[in-house]
């Protein structure tokens, strides 16, 4: 970022202007790949200086200049500038008011793109020119790398929707679309429910405050699930086959070093057997000059004969051993599939605690939604009283006009009982009803001023009212929002979860199975090379002893590695039985869960429809609570209005009647 800096203070000078002082202390403060600027005020040479120094740019990965203040000719030099940017994956241009100009250099900015990802363009007047907002969504519809969009206040008509709806036929890479608080309409709403089934990539499309029927809500939202859905099958498919490529992978390197491991063994064997035909054939050799020399020893060796049978009689002995250690074996098989039922039962109860969290978690969504409820109530109450606030004011207005017509009354008496007296006694009768005309007068103003100040309070009372039903909206939409996202979230990792194990599991009981066959095989070679030993070792004892002795030797070998091989193949079955057992109670427990996921979706759904009827229920309601005080407010003036020109016309009576008395005229001056 000192580069950067280096580098904006040397384009502000040739520019001739001074670089700004708060946008060189951000660029001071802000962390390595992302350059903040927002609520600086930037000025055209600032922009003009950012716009050459970007395209070189290649290590700001976000760009924040939201509430900047840009006018026309610098939020297009920025954008001009950010066309050549290789590296910008965020760029955030909220509160700017971008208009006509603006839209065109977006629409360029992003057909010539080709590395943004996520584009905020939240309180601009994009949509206010049909033309120029077309030119942006023909941008959108070129653009291949833009993934999240938010246009949320940007005075988009129904028209602005129709070129939205035309540029996502043609998006391929868009997947969420924010378009909260437009003026989008029923027409609107249509077009962009018409271009969902052309679109397979947009899972998120946000119409809140529209002005949209709920049919053509749920309808997108239908979309949406259906495009998220897809989304997360793809998903799943590309981590199934990038595991299965791995597993694979593994399988062919394993399977070449058991390969050569097998070669290895079978080359060292044969040589050794070649060794040991060599050395059987010369003592052969040997043994026939022994026995022509030595006829008479012959029965010396039957009776060694006699010894090998029964040392064979020993082995079979022996393989009679075996079996019985066959059937321990198969008693602790018992005895494992017991610990695998026990396994079962613990996985079951760890399955039941899953669900009342998430029976928890939704008792929690509907203590938040009665919450909100208890708030649209309070606010109802609120208009209620003053509603009768109203009405007593109207009250209090019929009672002071009906005082001031009793005055008036009262004021034509004494008139016509001061007309009566004396005409000594009229300077002061006139004198006197002046005062109280005047009194009157006064009075009739400081009611008016307090109407007015209690008017003026009930509007202020009623606008703060306005505000924090619309604060309690935004509130239960981004909750409920929240809480949606949270469902989507844990059931596709319990999905990724669910298939990842599965696919886990099969390869390593498919390789099991493997192992278990190959080491049969070498069983049975072991097993024939046994017998082609003892066949060969009753031919040789015939002829000499020592080879006795090596053949007990032998024999001694063969059966420790029978042994081994048959533990390792008894071991091989106990754990291909445990993972069977395994594998099937993990396959009930995610049947189970995904049972569950079902009904609380469904569960979900309903809340999700009522609350959306609720709320439209709450904004009509809302809506006939504003008519109705508009127009009492409009009666209310019009009472006003008719009591001023009452008091004006009895000022106006009073006083002619005054002026054109003949007690007037004949009235000495003072």
């Amino acid at each position: 970022m000192e580069e950067f800096r280096r580098c904006y203070s040397r384009l502000c000078r040739e520019s001739g202007a001074e670089p700004q002082e708060a946008v060189l202390q951000q660029l001071h403060q802000l962390p390595r790949g992302r350059l903040d600027l927002a609520t600086q005020s930037l000025t055209v040479d600032t922009c003009r200086a950012l716009g050459k120094l970007l395209p070189r740019e290649t290590l700001c990965t976000e760009l924040v200049l939201s509430d900047c203040m840009l006018n026309e000719e610098g939020a297009t030099l920025l954008l001009r500038g950010l066309c050549a940017n290789t590296v910008l994956r965020f760029l955030d241009l909220k509160g700017n008011n971008l208009r006509a100009t603006g839209a065109e250099a977006l629409g360029k900015l992003l057909q010539q793109n080709k590395s943004i990802q996520s584009l905020t363009l939240e309180w601009n007047n994009l949509g206010t020119w049909d033309d120029a907002f077309a030119t942006f969504c023909g941008g959108l519809a070129a653009n291949g790398t833009l993934q999240k969009l938010d246009l949320r206040n940007n005075q988009i008509s129904h028209k602005g929707a129709e070129e939205l709806a035309l540029a996502l036929k043609g998006n391929a890479t868009l997947q969420q679309l924010d378009l909260r608080w437009n003026n989008i309409g029923l027409l609107g709403g249509r077009a962009l429910m018409n271009c969902l089934p052309n679109n397979r990539t947009l899972w998120r499309l946000d119409l809140a405050g529209n002005n949209i029927p709920g049919d053509v809500l749920r309808a997108v939202e239908q979309a949406m699930g259906h495009n998220q859905d897809r989304l997360t099958t793809l998903k799943e498919n590309h981590a199934r086959t990038h595991v299965l490529s791995r597993e694979v992978q593994h399988l062919r390197e394993e399977k070449s070093k058991q390969f050569l491991d097998l070669m290895e063994t079978i080359d060292k064997q044969r040589e050794e057997m070649v060794k040991t035909s060599r050395a059987s054939a010369a003592h052969i050799g040997q043994l026939q000059e022994a026995l022509n020399e030595r006829h008479s020893i012959i029965n010396a060796l039957k009776a060694k004969l006699q010894m090998t049978e029964a040392a064979l009689a020993l082995s079979e002995q022996k393989g009679q051993d075996l079996g019985e250690l066959l059937a321990t074996a198969e008693q602790e098989q018992l005895s494992l599939l017991q610990r695998q039922a026990k396994e079962r039962r613990l996985e079951q109860q760890e399955a039941a605690e899953r669900e009342s969290k998430f029976l928890r978690d939704l008792s929690a969504a509907n203590e938040k939604n009665l919450l909100l409820q208890n708030q649209v109530d309070e606010l109802e109450r609120k208009v209620k009283c003053q509603q009768e606030q109203l009405f007593q004011t109207r009250q209090e207005l019929t009672s002071m006009s009906a005082q001031l017509k009793m005055q008036a009354i009262q004021a034509e008496e004494r008139l016509d009982m001061e007309k009566r007296r004396s005409r000594q006694s009229l300077e002061d009768s006139e004198s006197l009803r002046i005062k109280e005309v005047e009194h009157m007068s006064r009075h009739l103003e400081e009611s008016e001023r307090a109407l007015q100040e209690r008017v003026q309070r009930l509007e202020a009372m009623r606008l703060s009212l306005e505000e924090e039903l619309s604060r309690v909206k935004a509130a239960a939409l981004s909750e409920r929002g929240q809480a949606e996202e949270e469902l989507i979230k844990a059931k596709s990792q319990a999905r990724l979860e669910e298939q990842q194990r599965l696919a886990h599991l099969e390869d390593k009981l498919r390789l099991l199975v493997q192992a278990r066959d190959e080491a049969q095989g070498a069983c049975l070679q072991q097993k024939q090379a046994v017998v082609e030993a003892q066949t060969r070792a009753s031919q040789l004892g015939l002829q000499l002893e020592g080879l006795r002795r090596r053949l007990e030797e032998l024999q001694e070998d063969l059966s420790h590695k029978d042994q081994e091989r048959v533990a390792e193949v008894s071991r091989v079955r106990v754990e291909l039985q445990e993972q069977n057992g395994r594998l099937q109670a993990e396959l009930a427990a995610q049947e189970a869960l995904r049972e569950k996921v079902a009904a609380l979706e469904r569960q979900l759904k309903v809340m999700a429809s009522d609350h959306r009827e609720a709320l439209l229920d709450r904004e009509s309601e809302n809506a006939s609570l504003r008519e109705k005080l508009r127009l009492r407010e409009a009666e209310i003036a019009r009472i006003r209005d008719e009591e001023a020109q009452r008091a004006s016309f009895l000022q106006n009576a009073v006083l002619a009647y005054v002026q054109g008395s003949p007690v007037r005229n004949l009235s000495p001056p003072k």
